[in-house]
């Protein structure tokens, strides 16, 4: 192996779960070395919603290096997939999304990726491109290269299918249209979340019953949202989004626990694992955890806005914050059955002993909700975390989950 290779495998595997094979990696990129042809790297995303979010920059800051190794990128949007929707995790049949939805979602997906991205290195394709040309004889004809046998080794298809919930035809077609992105790609390395991994095995399959020599796969763990319960998804609304206002990324990012804080900076900072080690003893020496916490925030909200913007958000943080004082050791509860309402969430933190002082506080104007004074006692609280505040020393970090 060269000191290229062997530079470009450390750099690959750190943060990823799981590399798939890696010795036919290495011989892949020992290759390139020797011929000078770049590697063909892919990432599929589904526009099913309209924003990206921090969970997705875990593979997304993975495919940035692979541009800074020379390899050329491409950013795959699914529009043709998310007409089927992707089953996967799914213990029902989830209704694909309408072509108006695909396309309005799909609009905003390249441009954002491209504050991670380098837009002028990155190939961006559809894959409406080649499934649509397929028609009903060359879908009939991908299907004959995949078992249903092989189909229900999935986890979540097994599951379904021994509890006698239905499982509709057209979602064995999405992992067999996803693979075939592959061949049609030619893809020497495919990327994706832990969740995807059957998903990318067909692509492997399907590229050798083309007589293609199979991807590499490189699974990437799944980003816990602010709830630290579920991973960062829009619909449990426990994410911290690419467009959010840098105030409100700085503070989501400074409400996530200590412990949750770590696996933010292995899988989301820049820093050297070697600087991470060293955070590490540092907190187990007595430095104070915030400290690393509002760097780590600085670190996101600069990447994604500008230094100026960052530091605007701490100060605007602190402003904030300082009014009440939030103690280092604060209360942290985990309340489950999203939106929660206010009186509710006051009153099973242990805030308010029931729920007429919880009004009674709310309407003195002594509550406050991430620095911000409560006046709706009707207010709804959605899945994520949020420090309450009731007078001037109590206070709770509440993490609400659906």
């Amino acid at each position: 192996m060269s000191p290229a290779v062997a530079q470009a495998m450390q750099i690959v595997m750190r943060g990823c779960e799981e590399l798939l094979v890696a010795s036919e990696f290495v011989d892949k990129l020992a290759r390139s070395e020797r011929t000078g042809r770049p590697l063909r790297v892919k990432l599929g995303l589904d526009p099913t919603a309209p924003d990206l979010h921090l969970g997705h920059t875990v593979v997304l800051n993975k495919l940035r290096q692979m541009q800074d190794l020379g390899h050329t990128v491409i950013f795959l949007i699914g529009d043709f997939t998310a007409l089927i929707g992707d089953p996967t995790g799914r213990n029902a049949t989830r209704p694909p999304l309408s072509p108006e939805e695909i396309r309005a979602n799909a609009q905003t997906y390249f441009n954002q990726a491209s504050l991670v991205l380098d837009p002028k290195k990155t190939e961006i394709r559809y894959n409406s491109e080649w499934n649509d040309a397929l028609g009903a004889r060359g879908m009939i004809t991908l299907a004959a290269r995949y078992t249903v046998a092989r189909m229900l080794e999935r986890d979540d298809f097994t599951k379904r299918y021994r509890g006698g919930t239905p499982i509709s035809v057209h979602e064995f077609l999405y992992p067999l249209v996803q693979g075939y992105d592959s061949v049609a790609l030619q893809a020497d390395l495919e990327l994706g979340g832990t969740d995807q991994k059957f998903n990318l095995l067909v692509g492997r399959e399907l590229q050798r019953e083309y007589g293609q020599e199979p991807q590499c796969i490189l699974t990437m763990p799944l980003l816990v949202g602010l709830d630290g319960v579920e991973k960062m998804s829009k619909s449990k609304g426990n994410v911290v989004g690419l467009l959010d206002a840098p105030s409100e990324m700085f503070g989501k990012l400074m409400s996530i626990s200590d412990d949750l804080m770590w696996n933010y900076l292995e899988l989301l900072s820049f820093r050297s694992l070697t600087a991470i080690t060293a955070l590490k003893a540092e907190v187990a020496a007595g430095r104070n955890p915030r400290d690393v916490k509002v760097d780590f925030a600085m670190e996101i909200v600069e990447r994604f806005h500008s230094r100026a913007v960052a530091i605007k958000a701490l100060e605007d943080f602190e402003a904030r914050f300082k009014q009440g004082e939030i103690p280092d050791d604060i209360a942290e509860m985990a309340l489950s059955g999203a939106p929660i309402g206010i009186v509710a969430a006051l009153k099973q933190s242990g805030l308010a002993p029931s729920t007429s002082e919880a009004i009674r506080n709310i309407e003195q104007g002594g509550v406050r909700l991430d620095g911000q004074k409560i006046v709706d006692r009707q207010l709804q609280l959605s899945a994520g975390t949020y420090v309450l505040q009731v007078g001037k020393r109590k206070f709770a970090r509440v993490s609400i989950s659906s």
